[in-house]
């Protein structure tokens, strides 16, 4: 900064207290800056009060300042600084522990630098999240459990704040694209000497540098991988050296965290290969997650010991105390490729019209026991994670493949649910009970099927067990019923299934059936939860429940505001409301204000005031009303983001969606962990000499569901028995969180390796046109779907060049100012695959003008809304209607300008920029005149 009075920079004063220990005073600073005049010495002051506001520095002393807490494990390695490091570390965590307006929450960033906290205490989570502007994250990264010092509340109501501490670090790995020095292409930073990885994930914009170059793995080939046969064959063979490993995809070991004026430093520990090659795209995927996938060596030991427990194993009295099945025609129903066999089926129909339903289910709590390395291996993981092409599974394979799944013609331990059930499919009674069966069959849902659909080769093939399945799809046909009339919500929504050929690339995705095959077994686990929650309910024990809340008001109100465009609603009825203004729209108002604009008064929007009575009879008459409707996908979608999400918890609070007073995971502990530690609860009450006998269920109400506040009571009697909880209350509530926080993991890795994949296969269909749906359009754009194909982009909205289209809040839609063309979601347009954004992995389409749908295509069933005419015009129009015709001769100089008029202008004409009949011209000519006649009456 030549002639500045003041050539020091931020960067340049911390490195200086970073070179003084840590630690520097004003007369130091001002010593080694070799400052003269007042001025300087005033312009230090300030930036230096700067710098402490914004949390660089910290003031220690009346003239001394230190930098913050994250450098105190640098300056602590400093020969002859110890002391000093744990001075200024005890001061600045007593000054952070004396704040009593703390609030701890978890960070999640925007790929533009900045992220907010939602505050993890319930108690202040109703109150929203913090903003955190990218200059004062202080070092945390995506995820971290941080402290937040709330800044004082904007004009508008937004709240803020500044990171004060990392509690809890959630990156310990980062997966990215490696970067060699000198390399062509690296990034300009000159705080990047080295080599460095740029994160995969966008939502971390700082890169990673490589402190040592030479400290590399010693092969790509590693026990972490997970490459399945067809990856391996194509795996990229890394030849050791730091050319070679230039843009390839590897793992890194965070070894120092970040900071405001240096990146993280980190090593490498893994070198997946080529992000383009098949199979690199799931390895990416586990490790971005942090998807535990390697077992350690003491829990795959325990897991071959535990799998030397098997019914051949067993005592004589062990063996009388299980009820033996071993002789019943009981098979298991899975998908093709399935090989953890972890249910298996029955159905009898007895003389009196009656059903008997058993459910079997693997007894994995035989095989791994609380609190071993196994269990909590198990834990940490909390459910297995499906990828098109593999697994990985919360149990070693011993178990999940071997000892613990049903596989036909070997005898197994099971935990039995034995439910009789009437004509109307309600349920009379049930037993829970530890048994031993022996599958006659593994079948598949596609023999099912075809069995079901009268396919005569595959009857002849399983003839013996044809009343079987007939009465399977009998009882599965009742029990369905059964929850319809109750209000149990089913939404149809298709899911995408991945084609691969048979060099493991991916050629297409196509719609996963759900025919009654994979129904019969659905109604069937339904039916079994249900009883196993009434249960444990009755016995008074905390217990593992899976819950499903009511709606949020404000999202149901969300939705009827968007389904009202589709001339549909749930019909909850006219709702109390009260008038309120939204930040956006005050930040709008107080814009205007300081751009000298007028500045109208703000936006005001509606919302409820009281709770909206809903039931799940409303969203099931809406599902069955909008069935087969070209808009089903959309409004299904909108109708499922209205609902929460499905969790677990130790206390019963209902399943809205099921319409269920009471309801748990019993029937896959083989691969989720709460259905374990139900399956523990189980066998510990019946050991303690439980009543295995369950009473009939409620009929269900005409009106729907009831929740369980207002659900009758059932009266529980334990008898002489009293039982001490198998698990405590406290730990029950950290396993419920736990594993409600690993299934969302795994659904977001599952999720975006789909998304991943498509991309990919949509790379060489660049500039190919499709049919496609518009699902939902936003202010820079609209989400269209290819039919057919799942999947999805966007069309932004710049690229709309036949007019000028604006965002309409108030109706959701796109329209264009002159030409009235109007984009809404439901329509079918016409695109093109413009580009693939890698960097934010997306499509992006471009509407066909010649196919684009225009103001008269509407979804089915929605009418149009014209733009009322006034009265002036519409009279005008009656006269021009009514006025005779009359033909005459045009004038030569009204036909010169007509052909004037035709002639198109050429690109080198000045006023080509104009309309070709010079209107432009003209209404700058006008706009001159008016303004010379006005001056001009000034001056008289």
């Amino acid at each position: 900064m030549p002639g500045h009075p003041y050539p020091h920079t931020d960067r340049e004063l911390l490195r200086r207290v970073e070179r003084a220990g840590g630690r520097a005073g004003y007369k130091q600073l001002v010593r080694e800056l070799g400052m003269g005049g007042g001025r300087e010495r005033r312009m230090l002051l300030e930036q230096l009060a700067k710098m402490t506001a914004r949390g660089a520095l910290v003031k220690i002393d009346a003239e001394q300042w230190a930098l913050p807490q994250v450098h105190t494990e640098r300056v602590k390695n400093d020969t002859g600084r110890r002391a000093v490091a744990q001075d200024r570390k005890r001061l600045v965590h007593d000054r952070s522990a004396a704040r009593s307006d703390l609030i701890a929450g978890k960070l999640q960033l925007h790929r533009d630098g900045f992220g907010f906290v939602r505050p993890t205490d319930a108690t202040t989570q109703s109150d929203g999240d913090y903003f955190i502007p990218p200059h004062d994250l202080n070092g945390a990264m995506q995820g971290d459990i941080v402290l937040v010092l709330p800044a004082p509340p904007s004009r508008d109501g937004r709240k803020s704040g500044r990171i004060m501490r990392v509690l809890t670090r959630r990156n310990p790995t980062v997966v990215g694209i490696f970067h060699a020095a000198g390399a062509r292409g690296r990034s300009e930073d000159m705080r990047l000497r080295g080599s460095y990885v740029v994160p995969l994930d966008e939502r971390m914009t700082q890169p990673v540098l490589i402190e040592n170059d030479q400290d590399l793995p010693s092969s790509a080939i590693t026990p972490h991988r997970t490459l399945g046969a067809e990856a391996a064959a194509n795996d990229h063979q890394w030849d050791g050296t730091l050319e070679d490993l230039n843009g390839l995809a590897v793992d890194v070991e965070i070894t120092q965290y970040p900071t405001d004026n240096s990146p993280a430093r980190g090593r490498v520990i893994e070198v997946l290969g080529d992000p383009d090659a098949f199979g690199v795209d799931v390895e990416i995927i586990i490790r971005k997650h942090h998807l535990p996938h390697v077992f350690p060596a003491g829990v795959l030991a325990e897991a071959e010991d535990a799998a030397e427990r098997n019914v051949a194993s067993l005592l004589e009295e062990e063996l009388n105390l299980r009820r033996d099945f071993r002789d019943e025609p009981i098979v298991t129903i899975d998908g093709e490729t399935a090989k953890d066999f972890d249910d298996a089926v029955l159905v009898r129909k007895h003389a009196d019209n009656t059903w008997e339903l058993q459910v079997h289910i693997a007894d994995v709590a035989e095989y791994v026991r609380d609190n071993s390395d196994l269990d909590l291996e198990a834990r940490l993981r909390g459910n297995s994670v499906y990828f098109p092409d593999r697994a990985i599974p919360m149990l070693p394979q011993q178990l999940s493949n071997g000892e613990c799944s049903l596989r036909p013609d070997e005898d197994r331990m099971v935990l039995s649910c034995i439910a009789r059930i009437d004509d109307e499919g309600n349920v009379l009674g049930y037993e829970i009970c530890e048994g031993l069966i022996r599958s006659a069959r593994r079948m598949t849902y596609t023999n099912v099927q075809k069995i079901l659909d009268g396919d005569e080769e595959v009857r002849k093939l399983y003839e013996p067990l044809l009343p079987q399945f007939e009465r399977m799809y009998e009882l599965a046909l009742k029990l369905n019923g059964k929850r319809v009339r109750r209000g149990s919500i089913d939404f149809d929504l298709p899911e995408p299934v991945i084609d691969f050929n048979e060099l493991g690339a991916m050629q297409g995705v196509r719609k996963a059936e759900r025919a009654w095959a994979n129904r019969i077994i659905e109604e069937f686990m339904l039916c079994a939860n249900e009883c196993v929650a009434r249960w444990i309910e009755t016995s008074g024990v905390p217990g593992m429940y899976r819950i499903h809340e009511m709606p949020d008001p404000k999202r149901i109100i969300d939705f009827e505001d968007a389904a009202a465009a589709f001339g549909i609603t749930l019909g909850v009825g006219a709702l109390p409301v009260k008038s309120v203004t939204m930040k956006s729209d005050r930040r709008d108002q107080q814009r205007r204000g300081q751009q000298g604009r007028v500045a109208h008064k703000a936006r005001e929007h509606e919302v409820s005031t009281a709770a909206i009575e809903v039931t799940p009879h409303m969203y099931q008459r809406l599902a069955a009303k909008i069935h087969g409707r070209p808009e089903e996908r959309i409004l299904s979608y909108l109708m499922l983001r209205s609902l929460k999400q499905a969790k677990y918890s130790e206390k019963n609070e209902g399943h809205f969606a099921l319409a269920a007073p009471a309801y748990t995971h019993f029937t896959s502990p083989i691969r989720r962990y709460p259905d374990l530690v139900v399956h523990r609860i189980l066998k510990t009450l019946l050991a303690d000499g439980a009543d295995p006998f369950g009473d009939a269920e409620e009929i269900a109400a005409p009106q729907g569901y009831l929740g369980i506040d207002e659900a009758p009571k059932r009266d529980v009697h334990h008898g002489e028995q009293q039982f001490e909880d198998v698990y405590p209350k406290d730990e029950l509530i950290a396993i419920a969180q736990e594993c409600s926080e690993t299934e969302r993991r795994a659904a977001d890795a599952e999720r975006e390796l789909i998304e991943w994949k498509k991309i990919k296969f949509m790379t060489d269909r660049v500039g190919e046109d499709f049919d496609a749906m518009i699902l939902s359009v936003t202010k820079y754009g609209m989400f269209v779907e290819l039919a057919d194909m799942f999947v999805e982009g966007l069309v932004p909205i710049f690229t709309l060049t036949d007019d000028h289209y604006t965002y309409r809040e108030t109706t959701r839609e796109i329209r264009g100012g002159k030409s009235n063309k109007t984009y809404r979601p439901g329509m079918k347009v016409r695109v093109l695959l413009d580009r693939i954004d890698r960097g934010n992995r997306r499509l992006q389409f471009a509407v066909i003008p010649d196919h684009a749908a225009g103001e008269t295509a509407l979804p089915e069933g929605v009418r149009p809304f014209p733009k009322r005419a006034s009265r002036s015009t519409e009279r005008r129009e009656k006269t021009v209607a009514e006025a005779p015709t009359r033909t005459r001769k045009p004038s030569p100089r009204s036909a010169k300008r007509s052909k004037a008029k035709a002639a198109p202008l050429s690109s080198s004409s000045p006023f080509a920029k104009f309309g070709a009949d010079g209107s432009s011209v003209r209404k700058k000519k006008n706009k001159d005149r008016i303004a010379a006649s006005k001056k001009k009456g000034k001056k008289r």
